[in-house]
C-alpha cells in the first residue's frame, strides 16, 4: 500500500489497541502503542531509500528483505527496543505484540497489491502478489480517515475501528470475487489463455488485464464486468543476438526483467547506437506503456546509457537517457 495508506493503519492500530486491558488502564503503555503502531506500520518501507542510488536497485530490492519473515519478527523488536526506554512504566509484552502486529499488518496487506512482496523468504524468493488491491485504494484509506474523525469527535476508538476492519475484511473478500470473476470472463474471450494477470486500478469497478496464448500477448480491461482489448500483440522469442546479450548484462534491463512477468521487446538501429526496448505490458495507461527498460548500445556493443522505470513520454525518456532524441 501506499505511505498514506500505512499511516492511518498505525494510527486505528492504535486506537483499536484502546480495548486491550492493560492499554485502557495505562496511559503510558497507551502513549508507547501508538508511537509502535504508527513507527511499525511504516518500518518495512524503509528500503525506498534505495531510491536514492537508482532504480535498478529499487526495483530489485523494494519489497524483498525488508519485509520478508526473518525482518517482519525483528523489526518489532528493534522498534521496541528503541520506544520503550523512553517509557519504562510501559507493560513491555503488549507493546511489542500491538507493534508486531502493525508491522505484519504492513506485509500482509502488500501482498494483496499487484506488486507484492518477497514475504515468504527466506523459504522461497518467490514474489507473493494476489493483485485484488490497489496500492492506493480510495475505500480502504477513505474508511481509516472517517474512523479517525469519528475518533476525534469523541466516539470510542475500539469499537470504531473494530467495526471499520470488519468491513475491511468484508470488503477484501469482495474484492478477490470481482477479480475471480474478471478472470473467468477472460478466460471465456481467450480461451487458450494462460498466465492471465489481473490487476486492480484505483477504480473499484475497473482492472487491467495481461494474458498470453502460444502465441500471441492481449492487454485489455474490464469495466463493470466488460471486458475490452485493447491491443494485441505477436509473441516473439528475444532472440540470443550480440546486441541482446549485450543489454541483458546492463543493471536496468537486468532488473526490469527480474521483475516484469510479461513483455514485448524492441531493438532499433540508428546511425551511431542500437537502441534495446522493454515494455511491461501490465500498466497500459492512456495508450501508452509507462513501465519499460530502455539500454543504448554503440556499434561495437558498448553500453553507452539506459534506464528502468515509469515513463510517460517519450520526450521525457529521451532526458532520462541523455541523448539526442531520435
Amino acid at each position: 500500500m501506499d505511505t498514506g495508506t500505512h499511516v492511518v493503519m498505525g494510527l486505528s492500530l492504535g486506537g483499536l489497541a484502546t480495548l486491550d486491558p492493560a492499554v485502557a488502564e495505562n496511559s503510558v503503555t497507551a502513549t508507547s502503542i501508538m508511537i509502535g503502531t504508527i513507527v511499525g506500520s511504516q518500518i518495512p518501507d524503509i528500503d525506498t531509500v534505495l531510491k536514492l542510488r537508482n532504480n535498478a536497485v529499487y526495483i530489485r530490492n523494494h519489497r524483498g528483505i525488508t519485509h520478508s519473515i526473518p525482518a517482519v519478527l525483528l523489526w518489532p523488536l528493534v522498534i521496541v527496543a528503541v520506544v520503550y526506554p523512553f517509557f519504562p512504566e510501559a507493560n513491555l509484552l503488549h507493546l511489542w505484540l500491538w507493534t508486531f502486529l502493525a508491522v505484519f499488518l504492513h506485509v500482509f496487506v502488500d501482498i494483496f497489491n499487484s506488486y507484492g512482496t518477497q514475504a515468504l523468504r527466506p523459504f522461497s524468493p518467490k514474489w507473493v502478489a494476489l493483485g485484488t488491491i490497489n496500492t492506493f485504494d480510495p475505500f480502504i484509506f477513505g474508511i481509516h480517515v472517517v474512523g479517525l474523525f469519528i475518533w476525534a469527535f469523541g466516539a470510542n476508538p475500539g469499537y470504531t475501528f473494530l467495526v471499520i476492519y470488519g468491513i475491511l475484511i468484508l470488503y477484501y473478500i469482495y474484492r478477490f470475487i470481482a477479480q475471480r470473476q474478471v478472470l473467468k470472463a477472460v478466460k471465456v474471450l481467450i480461451p487458450d489463455a494462460h498466465d492471465i494477470i489481473i490487476a486492480p486500478t484505483m477504480k473499484m469497478h475497473s482492472w487491467r488485464i495481461a494474458a498470453m496464448n502460444k502465441h500471441q500477448f492481449f492487454v485489455g480491461r474490464s469495466e463493470n464486468k466488460q471486458i475490452l482489448i485493447q491491443d494485441q500483440f505477436n509473441r516473439v522469442p528475444v532472440p540470443e543476438t550480440k546486441v541482446i546479450v549485450e543489454a541483458k548484462k546492463d543493471e536496468n534491463l537486468s532488473a526490469f526483467l527480474s521483475f516484469s512477468p510479461v513483455y514485448r521487446w524492441e531493438v532499433d538501429e540508428y546511425d551511431d547506437y542500437y537502441e534495446v526496448r522493454f515494455i511491461d505490458l501490465r500498466y497500459r495507461s492512456n495508450d501508452y506503456y509507462p513501465f519499460v527498460a530502455v539500454v543504448q548500445l554503440d556499434q561495437d556493443y558498448n553500453i553507452i546509457t539506459s534506464y528502468t522505470g515509469w515513463i510517460f513520454s517519450e520526450e521525457k525518456l529521451r532526458k532520462k537517457l541523455d541523448i539526442i532524441p531520435n
